[in-house]
């Protein structure tokens, strides 16, 4: 029996390479094109060099034959790179699968990893209650947000042709064991390790993340079902920022409640002083920590019959207890009494 072949683009990186991981384990043909050389792949992963941005890039090859496309590739740091990756890269790679369906007289499906990002900031104050549906109106800023819409856009044209269908998943911010370097969640971290956190404005804002296992788990199901079949799906575990809070706290031993500071107060500080001291609190990261924005997954449960299920204020140990840092004091504590601890 043939095994079901898919390429993966944006495999070498933090959602990208637990995919080819899963996918490897449940039995697909894997075939990826990463620009590293220094990355150890599972067994049997078929391997090629290139760089979506380049022109040059052998997208041809790394569709041939395949089923599913999962375009998973993204730059989230040079922004002089993002359009030519994330719309220039997705417009070849388009093309390369609708040639490859063409020439095989096979549908392909087409699997974008997108982000909640397009639907933009709130359009008032950041800390005003917002719900967020697949249907709500999309207004990235940013050039990250907006090359991320620009390719979705490119993706569903494509699919009101013969030859390829898609699904395009937009999760919130993802996280779980071996986050890269400098992701905000290390620091976040630290400072509630230093007590150096506070809260910002009112009580009960929103914390919108969503664990990579839950990502992948839903990347692949739109692979096989057809209940998937050119659908966008938003992807949020959301939380009280004061229940993730307490859950970082926790696993590092820390039992002091934070601070709450006005959010007026805050804004002046930051407005006064930022600029002087190089302060790391900025009127943008302000806005996320008073922010009562949700993206519900009732389209997902009712379409589907997904929802996510790891919990994040439990599953956000894993960013504490892998810090470069040994010493946190929590490490210790067994999942069992941490769920107790924080009901």
């Amino acid at each position: 029996m043939l095994r079901l072949k898919v390429c993966v683009t944006g495999a070498s990186g933090f959602i990208g390479r637990r995919l080819v991981e899963r996918l490897c384990v449940a039995g697909f043909s894997v075939r990826v094109i990463s620009r590293r050389t220094d990355h150890s792949w599972p067994v049997g992963v078929e391997v090629l060099q290139g760089d979506l941005s380049d022109p040059h890039c052998p997208v041809t090859q790394l569709v041939k034959d395949c089923a599913v496309v999962f375009h998973c590739a993204g730059e989230i740091r040079n922004v002089s790179t993002m359009r030519g990756l994330h719309v220039e890269g997705t417009r070849r790679l388009l093309t390369a699968a609708l040639n490859e369906a063409r020439r095989n007289g096979k549908p392909l499906h087409w699997v974008q990893l997108s982000s909640v990002g397009v639907y933009g900031p709130p359009s008032g104050a950041a800390n005003a209650e917002r719900v967020v549906t697949e249907d709500s109106p999309l207004n990235p800023v940013g050039e990250y947000e907006i090359t991320k819409l620009l390719s979705d856009a490119l993706v569903l044209e494509a699919c009101t042709t013969d030859g390829l269908t898609c699904s395009i998943v937009r999760p919130s911010n993802v996280f779980g064991a071996n986050l890269p370097p400098g992701h905000s969640l290390h620091a976040l971290a630290n400072a509630v390790k230093r007590g150096a956190f506070f809260f910002i404005g009112k009580p009960n804002a929103v914390a919108t993340y969503v664990h990579v296992d839950d990502v992948v788990e839903l990347l692949c199901q739109c692979a096989t079902d057809v209940r998937a079949r050119n659908k966008v799906f938003n992807l949020s575990n959301d939380c009280l920022l004061e229940e993730m809070i307490a859950a970082i706290a926790l696993a590092q031993g820390k039992t002091k409640a934070p601070l709450r500071l006005p959010e007026f107060l805050a804004r002046l500080a930051a407005h006064v002083f930022g600029g002087i001291f190089n302060l790391p609190l900025t009127q943008k990261r302000i806005g996320a920590l008073v922010s009562r924005t949700h993206y519900p997954c009732d389209k997902l449960a009712r379409e589907l019959g997904f929802t996510p299920r790891r919990n994040i204020p439990l599953t956000m140990r894993e960013i504490t207890y892998n810090q470069t840092d040994s010493s946190l004091d929590g490490a210790a504590l067994r999942p069992d009494k941490e769920e107790a601890a924080l009901k």
